[in-house]
């Protein structure tokens, strides 16, 4: 059996980056996508370049272009010569307090945190369903599991869409050759959150690994890092508000 055919969106910053450094040390060949395709040819040298390197192809792809996702999905499973796992990771964190002035934000948020990562999955499992297998993996995240003030509700909404989008998918496969993973992290520091409050917050490092080796036991849901999350993401649906609000 050959390396694990893996494609990463979002994969020229942040968690997307980090999870291509990993996976491609553990002797995966990668279909990295995302918007800024000059850093992805940069990563994708980096990548190339080490002893001993995978396959390692590139992309660029607004996942907001609907028509462009259902093109270049395929096209790269094609280059790596099928596909085995899709990570649907890309998403922003540009919301605003709602009613502040600037729903284009919001919007923007719900967007492409919800309605473009469907996009992605039909995309990805349109493939699987014909091949009959396949790891389809979806980043949402621990907000997913409590409604959240400021800047943080829509992003928080669109992620528990996501959520439920994510399990109603893993009960239309179960017991088939597809597995769908969710995998919620908590806080992990990258370039992209630098200057947020993140209480028990993560190195990218450790947040990226801990990610990576839940994607690879293939679980129904994750949290990453497991602790404290795993205990903190299910009692932030039964807290009470002021606590909530004290801890986000």
């Amino acid at each position: 059996m050959g390396p694990v055919r893996t494609l990463i969106t979002g994969a020229s910053s942040g968690l997307g980056e980090g999870m291509a450094r990993e996976f491609a040390a553990r002797g995966h060949d990668l279909a990295l996508v995302a918007r800024r395709g000059e850093r992805l040819e940069a990563l994708a040298t980096e990548l190339s370049a080490r002893p001993g390197a995978s396959q390692v192809v590139t992309a660029t792809l607004d996942v907001n272009d609907d028509a462009a996702v259902a093109e270049v999905v395929p096209a790269m499973a094609a280059k790596l010569g099928g596909l085995d796992r899709m990570i649907v990771n890309a998403g922003i964190g540009d919301g605003r307090k709602v009613g502040s002035g600037q729903p284009e934000a919001n919007l923007r948020t719900a967007r492409t945190n919800f309605v473009a990562a469907i996009a992605q999955c039909e995309a990805a499992m349109e493939i699987f369903r014909a091949q009959g297998s396949g790891h389809l993996v979806v980043i949402t995240s621990v907000a997913a599991d409590r409604g959240l003030r400021g800047a943080q509700t829509v992003y928080a909404a669109a992620k528990a869409g996501l959520s439920t989008f994510t399990e109603g998918l893993r009960s239309d496969v179960h017991g088939t050759g597809i597995v769908v993973t969710e995998i919620a992290p908590g806080f992990i520091r990258t370039d992209l959150n630098e200057g947020m409050s993140m209480p028990f917050g993560v190195d990218a490092a450790t947040g990226v690994r801990t990610m990576v080796d839940a994607i690879e036991r293939r679980p129904g849901h994750a949290y990453t890092p497991r602790w404290p999350w795993s205990v903190l993401g299910p009692a932030l649906r039964v807290l009470p508000m002021p606590l909530v609000r004290a801890l986000t």
